[in-house]
């Protein structure tokens, strides 16, 4: 039997408010016991993994290895009108996909 991914992990300035951004651009919600060191975002319908949030010292200095796509539910323009107005900003448009950065400038797409 493989293993599978449980969750992913991301490090924040604080926990609380990048958990809160990614809840509400998925759908879901932040775990209740949830502070500004670590924050805990459980996976939207069935399957997918799990988000924590961990508070650490240092900021983000490059760009990420790895990122999340988002499928948009409807037209991309919509999702990323959306996600803008959650507190992601866009960084670069392309023909089929949109990069986009988090509150804290970690890189994702929407396609």
């Amino acid at each position: 039997m493989a293993a599978y991914i449980k969750s992913v992990t991301f490090d924040s300035a604080d926990a609380l408010v990048l958990a809160r951004f990614w809840a509400a651009a998925l759908g879901t919600d932040v775990d209740e016991e949830s502070t500004s060191d670590k924050a805990f975002v459980e996976a939207a319908g069935w399957g997918g993994p799990n988000i924590w949030f961990a508070r650490v010292p240092e900021g983000k200095t490059a760009k990420n290895r790895v990122h999340f796509d988002l499928r948009a539910p409807g037209a991309v323009a919509d999702e990323v009108a959306r996600l803008e107005a959650l507190g992601a900003t866009v960084l670069q448009v392309g023909d089929e996909l949109t990069v986009m950065a988090d509150p804290e400038g970690n890189e994702f797409c929407v396609e």
